[in-house]
């Protein structure tokens, strides 16, 4: 955005999460007025301390299920709990953040001209039997598992956003987001990256779920918000598209690598695979390729570097408050 040209409005739902606050500073970077809507569910404010110092941030606590009163021109909808210890705390809150917030946005954006980017995921491929998964695969979902919540929400979603496209027009684009780490993720989210790199930096041992080799991407967060906006700025998206890295590792290989960068002495124990636990995850980013010359950069190696040292600073700063 040039100087001197005027500040578009651009809505982040879910802005103090591990995805929200990296668009938001990425938004306000980009010369955008943004406005922050996060019900604190999951949201954490110590990640919107960059951005609460710009004057073009403002930040609602609020809920996405409730009727907002907002105006902007740019919508990215990133409100829903995503890891499985968050959303199966509470599993009804995380349907319906995931259906109402849908049903709020297409009313917001109906009659306007307002273009929303939909977080999906790719829980919406389940525990998938066609590897990579490309967005022309409708999935292998349990929609009464433990998982259900947020898959089956995420799938309902995509519907709703998708008939607002057929039936009133709405701009609607959905990303399907593949695994993704980094700086600002939550300690105990129940995440993989996380959970290892928690137990590596305090000495514990690496749980290791199943026999290890069921296997994951992992996009660093900059490259996937890198693909986000290029999702936005396009002048028109007919259907899903997958984000994320196109490469998998298993989860020995990563619990090794963790061990490794974090100089950790830490053991590998091994317990039962949670139910309904894909055995692999994988996208076929080729359309977003074809699109938009998306190409995540970042090595699993160089990311998990950054990560770490990010804990490590943030494990360092809570021990201090509790010496």
């Amino acid at each position: 955005m040039g100087l001197g040209a005027s500040r578009k409005t651009a809505l982040v739902t879910g802005a103090a999460g591990f995805l929200g606050s990296h668009l938001v500073d990425r938004l306000l970077a980009e010369g955008f007025e943004v406005v922050g809507i996060d019900n604190l569910m999951t949201g954490d404010l110590a990640n919107l301390t960059s951005a609460g110092r710009d004057p073009h941030f403002h930040f609602q606590a609020s809920d996405v299920r409730e009727p907002m009163q907002v105006y902007a021109e740019l919508i990215f909808n990133f409100a829903c709990p995503a890891s499985p210890v968050h959303y199966q705390r509470d599993p009804y809150a995380t349907f319906t953040t995931s259906v109402l917030g849908a049903l709020r946005l297409i009313d917001m954006a109906r009659g306007r001209s307002c273009r929303i980017v939909h977080a999906s995921t790719s829980e919406v491929y389940g525990d998938p039997t066609v590897h990579p998964q490309p967005e022309s695969y409708w999935g292998n979902v349990n929609p009464i598992g433990q998982r259900s919540c947020y898959d089956e929400g995420k799938r309902a979603a995509e519907t709703l956003f998708h008939d607002a496209r057929r039936m009133w027009n709405v701009d609607a684009r959905l990303i399907r987001i593949f695994n993704t780490y980094g700086p600002r993720m939550a300690f105990h989210d129940g995440r993989v990256v996380s959970n290892f790199i928690v137990q590596a930096l305090e000495g514990k041992p690496l749980t290791l779920f199943g026999d290890g080799q069921q296997s994951r991407s992992f996009c660093f967060v900059s490259d996937l918000i890198e693909g986000i906006l290029r999702v936005s700025r396009l002048d028109a998206l007919d259907g899903p598209v997958n984000l994320g890295f196109p490469g998998a590792f298993t989860m020995a290989e990563l619990a090794h690598k963790v061990i490794e960068l974090t100089g950790s002495r830490s053991e590998i124990v091994h317990r039962p695979l949670p139910l309904d636990d894909p055995k692999q995850r994988n996208p076929d980013i080729s359309f977003a390729q074809r699109l938009f010359g998306f190409s995540p950069s970042v090595p699993l190696q160089e990311g998990l570097a950054r990560t770490i040292e990010d804990f490590r600073e943030r494990l360092a700063q809570v021990r201090a408050t509790l010496c």
